[in-house]
């Protein structure tokens, strides 16, 4: 009986490798892809809507068809303000304004990928939630930030790829 060979990929990816990016065009034709910056946890979702398709020929086992597919962004951030004037990060603010907005200003166009280069990118349009978390003196300000997706999760070439660079958000390509 033969050894198995043991599978190549033996580093486990860590969690920041993911690079959250916000549409900050005014036009809306070309993009002015900006990071989110301050993030602790981001978690992108896909869920599945399945209905049950069981026919006779299934012969008593039940069968599954996914009819619909929602996805969505959970994370967490630091709540960023420039150190002279006090100014929030432009980019977080216009998260803030488009969860309390209606109609077009309520979408952000927002794309993330994996920062080392790996092919895990997906772009999309989505509705934003703010939530402060809030906390004690000694805290700092937090926020939970979801983006629900409205439309398709498209998925993208991954804008690191191919450049043999880590992006870090201090010195962009490193």
């Amino acid at each position: 009986m033969s050894t198995p060979t043991p599978p190549a990929e033996t580093i486990t990816a860590l969690a920041r490798r993911y690079r959250c990016e916000i549409d900050m065009s005014t036009d809306g034709t070309t993009p002015a892809w900006t990071l989110l910056p301050g993030i602790s946890e981001f978690a992108p979702k896909i869920e599945p809507t399945q209905q049950e398709s069981t026919t006779y020929d299934a012969e008593g086992w039940v069968e599954q068809t996914v009819t619909m597919l929602a996805w969505s962004i959970e994370t967490t951030i630091a709540h960023r303000a420039h150190p002279t004037t006090g100014a929030f990060n432009a980019v977080q603010e216009k998260l803030r304004k488009a969860s309390m907005a209606f109609g077009a200003d309520s979408y952000v166009r927002v794309r993330y990928y994996d920062r080392n280069g790996a092919a895990d990118a997906y772009a999309g349009q989505a509705l934003v939630t703010w939530e402060p978390d809030g906390g004690g003196a000694d805290e700092l300000d937090t926020v939970k930030v979801t983006l629900t997706g409205s439309g398709p999760l498209v998925e993208i070439t991954n804008p690191a790829a191919g450049t043999g660079k880590t992006l870090t958000p201090e010195k962009g390509a490193a």
